[in-house]
């Protein structure tokens, strides 16, 4: 049974989604401020982190600059209807997915479901990767360019995953949206654009563009 942890301060909220997610064999910890988030990351191992942005004490993005150093878990953030801007910072600090509130308890669980999957699961072993500078461990999921490691999240490395499987050749953002987001691209939706983006910054020590978009077809990994 997953285990994971709701930071929201609406109370009656977290009890509802708790109450649904444990009728679908997900156990859930609750918190109700930023700060005891990081109590709880620092005495409990969780399988994913569900985070509200507007929190007392701490709010969400200020736990999602601290998690590195904390925890390695991945995470879902709660963000307001239209807040796009809290979205892009959530997904640029190395969450993992969002859904805004108010959310349906249904598209929360294939969300939380998805991204566990996704995290834990060990992608399939190909009978030879392609040559390239950038190697990736299924089993540990770390990354390395050049023998130098790079610290990247859950999605990242699924993302990396996928390019590498198809280095060399345009990869759809439909595609990589519905294989890696496991879910399919909905316009507007630019949770991609923003992994790449942050997959760029950190690979641009190595290579002044690791990950090429093509316009309006896809991403092509070079390096």
């Amino acid at each position: 049974m997953p285990n994971i942890l709701l930071g929201d301060d609406d109370e009656e909220l977290i009890q509802l989604l708790q109450e649904y997610l444990q009728n679908h064999d997900i156990s859930c910890d609750c918190a109700f401020d930023g700060a005891a988030v990081i109590d709880k990351l620092n005495a409990n191992n969780y399988d994913l982190l569900v985070l509200d942005i507007m929190m007392p004490k701490l709010d969400g993005l200020s736990v999602l600059r601290r998690l590195p150093s904390i925890s390695q878990v991945p995470v879902i953030m709660l963000t307001a209807k239209g807040e796009e801007i809290d979205r892009i910072i959530g997904l640029e600090l190395g969450a993992d997915d969002y859904i805004t509130k108010p959310c349906n308890p249904r598209e929360l669980l294939a969300r939380i479901n998805a991204v566990i999957k996704r995290t834990q699961a060990l992608p399939p072993t190909p009978d030879a990767l392609p040559e390239s500078r950038l190697s990736l461990d299924q089993v540990t999921r770390c990354c390395q360019v050049d023998g130098t490691p790079l610290q990247v999240t859950g999605t990242e490395f699924d993302l990396l995953w996928a390019l590498l499987m198809q280095k060399g050749e345009v990869v759809s953002k439909a595609w990589l949206s519905e294989h890696v987001l496991q879910r399919e691209l909905q316009p507007f939706d630019r949770s991609l654009d923003v992994h790449v983006s942050r997959l760029r910054k950190k690979m641009q020590p190595f290579h002044d563009e690791p990950i090429k978009a093509i316009r309006g077809k896809g991403y092509q990994l070079v390096i």
